[in-house]
C-alpha cells in the first residue's frame, strides 16, 4: 500500500477543515530538526505525561500528544518517527479511538492504523514495540462506552500481528487490570491515565521490549510481511 499517498490526502482535508492542523503536526515540528533518536515512543496523553516521570537521561524520544488516536498519529508518522531515524518506535495507541474522540471507529479501523504505522516502519529499517492498550472499565469523559472487552480484543490482535510481523509485543494490560479488566484503582485516579505507581509497572516492561528489539536490529533485517 502507499501510505505516503494516502497520509497526503488525510493531511489536506476539504472545506473549513483546511486550515486546522488535525492531526497537530505542529507540536514536535520545530524539535524534529535538531534531534537523534535511539527509540522513538509514539502515543497519545499516557506516553505525552510520561515525560514527568522518566524520560530525562534516557536515548529516547517522546511523541506523545495528548487525546489523540490512530489516524492522527498515521498522519504524523512520517515526521515525527520516520524522519528521526531511530532504530526502534514503540507505538502505544488505541484507546482513545475506542473512546471516539475522533468519531466512532471500528477495531479493525484501530487495526489498520496500528498496521499501516508497522508497515512504514518496517519499511524504514525500524523495529516495531506494539504495545497493549491499558486497561479502562469507563472512560470518565464518555461514560457508558464498555471499553474493556474492546481493549482485550485489539491487544489479542496486537499480540498476533507482532508475533507474525517479527515485532515485539508489551503487554502492560495483564499487569494492571483488575478483575473487571479495568485499571487497578491504585494505578490511576481517573481509571485511564497512569499516576507514578502504573508508570513504575510499565517501564521495565517497555525496557524489556527496547531491548528484544534492539537484538533484533542489530541480529539482521527486519521480517516482512
Amino acid at each position: 500500500m502507499n501510505w505516503r499517498w494516502l497520509l497526503l490526502a488525510w493531511a489536506a482535508p476539504l472545506g473549513a477543515q483546511s486550515t486546522t492542523d488535525w492531526p497537530n503536526l505542529a507540536k514536535y515540528r520545530d524539535s524534529n530538526t535538531v534531534v537523534g533518536a535511539r527509540v522513538v515512543f509514539m502515543g497519545n496523553s499516557i506516553t505525552e505525561g510520561w515525560k514527568k516521570y522518566w524520560f530525562t537521561g534516557k536515548p529516547y524520544v517522546n511523541r506523545g500528544i495528548g487525546g489523540q488516536t490512530t489516524p492522527q498519529m498515521l498522519v504524523r508518522f512520517h515526521q515525527d518517527v520516520i524522519a528521526l531515524h531511530p532504530q526502534v518506535v514503540v507505538i502505544l495507541a488505541g484507546t482513545n479511538d475506542i473512546a471516539g474522540n475522533t468519531g466512532p471507529s471500528t477495531l479493525e479501523m484501530i487495526e489498520d492504523n496500528l498496521a499501516g504505522m508497522a508497515e512504514m516502519a518496517r519499511a524504514n529499517g525500524i523495529q516495531v514495540v506494539l504495545c497493549s492498550v491499558l486497561p479502562v472499565f469507563d472512560y470518565p469523559w464518555k461514560p457508558g462506552l464498555e471499553p474493556a472487552p474492546k481493549i482485550v480484543a485489539l491487544n489479542a490482535w496486537m499480540k498476533h500481528y507482532a508475533d507474525s510481523t517479527g515485532g515485539v509485543y508489551v503487554d502492560y494490560h495483564g499487569a494492571m487490570r483488575d478483575d473487571r479488566n479495568g485499571m487497578r484503582a491504585d494505578l490511576a485516579s481517573d481509571g485511564v491515565h497512569p499516576n507514578e505507581a502504573g508508570y513504575r509497572i510499565m517501564v521495565p516492561l517497555v525496557e524489556q521490549g527496547i531491548a528484544d528489539a534492539l537484538r533484533r536490529s542489530t541480529s539482521g533485517p527486519n521480517r516482512q510481511d
